[in-house]
């Protein structure tokens, strides 16, 4: 693998060019920014050399300080120190020549990239270069002097907005902002940066070093006041998280005592802040979701993706046009089928509220708004059907239903055309029974709303084709999702990992815990949502229907609470109703209902089960623990039987299907970090003192024996065992 590095050139006008070259994005590893400081040190050591600039190769300026080497730091006993790297090259390298500097700035300038950029004494930029400090995404600060750059450079409140929400911004803004000092087009950028250096050298335009602008800093009280509102913004929002917290302290003791005193505490925080356990776990996540399209024995083929042209979706409910928004929202014309017309103009209606929603946002033009809505085409009949390249099904959980469609998809589209279903329980082998086209058979799960929200799990049955996999991993590229392939079986991966997790809380809450106090603690621990509101925004239909899948596939480690039926019987559904677990005022929001003890005592009754002193009284990590750890151990079945391909597998879809707290490095990462041994042996007590629901599996048995993370892959895993 070939080193990243720098290169200089040096022109007939007497300018230095130095490119920054690391392919895919031109990342600054060691190696850059190491080769960075000796073409800048030649460069100011040549005679022939007058001014610099500063640019990236292919069209990219640099995507950042290289994220692979953070897991290397991480590991090494001797660490290199970022931080102070940075001082020595950004600042007394880059900053303090005594040539002036010019970035010229295409594609990208994020992270490490933007703060190389804010160093040199002037920025061109394109007007579609996106330019930001995305740094808190992966549990650090900006290390290489950008809190102590941006703030000079665009004032203290939009740095910290930039900072804070890690959002980019094109060069656009960048230049009304005063980020960026000219724009230009990308095939004039680098020769107008040469001039505007030579401009700077002949004090026809100003030589600036950013780290000393004052002009857009606000006097130290007024300064102290904009940082101790984000201080509480970053509280509320991320109450979990110290580091934006370490950011916006950097930030202040650069304005309260001098830049250099900021760099120097700047430096000290990143290299503590490269350590941690919310670092290592936000890098482990962005790893393991650009992992999740390598799926051995399919994607190592050499298979290339077959063109998808046309889509048609049976059933325009929810997730219908849903999935119809997001394959608009990216240019697929879109089929539309319902069985009457009054269901599809609702379906298409569906499809343009949600469209509209993103207008009113500002997240879309009116000109592509009825540009998408041109793409979508409604349909009573399978005549259009003869020309599309991939059906989406999405009617109601109905297995005769569902049998019925698929034969006669398999008559109505061409025999290339990828048949798929969105069901979430049921086994496609059944649904593929009377076809003879099982090779092209595959699950799309999406997630509710399939428009928002970000995974799609690709299932693949025994018999199907990998070019089909291959085709709809190259889909959920083009769609903006991330997809995760598993095995076809009860609940599939997210489904089926997460069905204790409202059973545990209906078993501790017959048991005496307090139902409102399992939401807090969970809420707290960093879900959306506990179990009970989550199974109240569901629905008490869509439990029982799902419950009753797992009660009938996993007899023996069910928990069979009567909880849901009995409010359910008393017409409380949930949400929808406006009374669930708890009650709901016009605005959907929640409170808890006094009335709901009684049923929980009817309940106990009939579960023959009595009030344990034990859970009455249960701790916060108690409550995490006896919620999670079941959740921990369908888990290991779901790798057991290879429905995951890998652990990283789970953990992107436990963050993105359930919502579990990125920061805490997903499912399977967060047990690991209390170790398989501990998990068993609670697990074990719990199952002597409640029965079967606890029992740990022989997955989990296996490595506690032997204290192998649950995320080991068996092959290394088998060789310790």
């Amino acid at each position: 693998m070939s080193k990243g590095r720098t290169t200089l050139e040096v022109g007939h006008d007497g300018v230095g060019i130095i490119t920054i070259v690391n392919p895919p994005v031109n990342s600054l590893s060691f190696d850059v920014l190491h080769s960075l400081k000796e073409s800048f040190d030649e460069a100011s050591r040549r005679d022939d050399v007058k001014a610099i600039v500063v640019t990236g190769a292919k069209g990219k300026f640099s995507g950042g300080f290289d994220i692979s080497a953070f897991s290397g730091i991480q590991a090494a006993k001797e660490r290199p120190k970022p931080g102070w790297v940075s001082i020595e090259i950004i600042t007394d390298t880059v900053e303090a020549s005594r040539k002036p500097s010019v970035a010229a700035i295409d594609g990208l300038a994020l992270g490490g990239g933007l703060e190389v950029a804010m160093a040199c004494n002037a920025r061109l930029s394109t007007p579609t270069a996106q330019l930001g400090l995305p740094e808190l995404q992966l549990g650090i600060i900006p290390g290489f002097g950008g809190t102590q750059r941006l703030p000079r450079l665009v004032g203290l409140t939009k740095a910290l907005e930039m900072m804070l929400t890690s959002k980019p911004v094109k060069g656009q803004e960048a230049h009304s902002l005063g980020l960026v000092d000219g724009l230009v087009s990308a095939d004039e950028l680098v020769n107008t940066a040469c001039k505007w250096a030579l401009d700077i050298l002949e004090h026809r335009r100003p030589w600036v070093a950013s780290l000393y602008k004052t002009d857009k800093i606000e006097p130290l009280g007024e300064a102290r006041e904009i940082l101790k509102f984000a201080r509480a913004q970053a509280r509320k929002q991320a109450p979990n998280l110290n580091h934006p917290l370490v950011c916006i302290d950097v930030i202040e003791q650069g304005i309260a005592s001098g830049p250099r005193t900021g760099l120097l505490k700047e430096a000290e925080a990143f290299d503590g802040l490269v350590v941690s356990d919310t670092c290592k776990s936000l890098v482990h996540i962005f790893f393991a979701q650009r992992g999740t399209t390598k799926v051995p024995g399919i994607t190592d083929r050499g298979l290339v993706p077959r063109k998808v042209k046309k889509v048609a979706i049976l059933g325009g409910g929810l997730m219908g046009s849903g999935i119809a928004t997001a394959l608009i929202l990216s240019n697929y014309p879109v089929i539309l089928k319902e069985v009457n017309q009054k269901f599809l103009d609702a379906g298409v209606n569906r499809v343009k509220a949600n469209l509209q929603s993103r207008v009113k946002k500002g997240k879309m033009s009116q000109d592509k708004f009825e540009k998408a809505v041109s793409l979508l085409k409604g349909s009573l009949d399978y005549e259009s059907f003869k020309d599309v390249d991939m059906v989406i099904e999405a009617v109601i959980e109905n297995i005769s239903l569902k049998q019925q469609i698929f034969a006669d998809l398999e008559k109505y589209c061409p025999p290339h055309c990828i048949l798929a279903s969105n069901t979430s329980t049921i086994d496609l082998n059944l649904i593929g029974q009377k076809t003879k086209s099982q090779d092209r058979i595959v699950g799309a799960h999406f997630f509710s709303p399939a428009h928002v929200m970000p995974l799609l799990e690709i299932v693949r049955t025994a018999h199907t084709s990998p070019q089909i996999i291959v085709d709809v991993l190259d889909i959920s590229k083009k769609i903006k999702k991330t997809p995760v392939v598993v095995g076809n079986c009860t609940g599939f991966a997210v489904n089926r990992m997460f069905f204790p997790y409202t059973q545990a809380g209906l078993l501790l809450v017959e048991r005496g815990a307090n139902l409102y106090q399992i939401d807090r603690v969970i809420t707290k621990f960093g879900m959306p949502m506990g179990p009970f509101r989550l199974a109240d925004l569901v629905g008490f239909g869509v439990a029982i229907a799902t419950g009753t899948q797992f009660i009938q596939n996993f007899p023996e480690r069910t928990y069979k609470s009567m909880l849901i039926p009995l409010l359910q019987e008393d017409k409380r559904a949930g949400e929808t109703t406006r009374k669930g677990f708890y009650l709901y005022d016009g605005k959907r929001k929640a409170s808890p209902d006094p009335e709901l003890k009684n049923y929980i005592e009817k309940a106990r009754s009939i579960s023959g089960v009595s009030v344990d002193p034990k859970l009455v009284k249960l701790s916060e990590k108690d409550i995490i623990e006896m919620i999670f750890f079941p959740v921990v151990n369908e888990a290991c079945r779901v790798l057991d039987e290879d429905i995951a391909v890998k652990a990283a597998d789970l953990d992107i879809s436990a963050v993105m299907g359930m919502g579990f707290p990125p920061y805490r490095g997903g499912l399977m990462f967060w047990a690991d970090t209390l170790g398989s041994k501990y998990i068993h042996s609670r697990l074990e007590k719990w199952s002597g003192l409640y029965g079967g629901f606890f029992k740990p599996c022989n997955y989990l048995a296996a490595r506690a024996a032997k204290g192998i993370p649950l995320s080991a892959p068996k092959d290394q895993a088998m060789s310790r065992l």
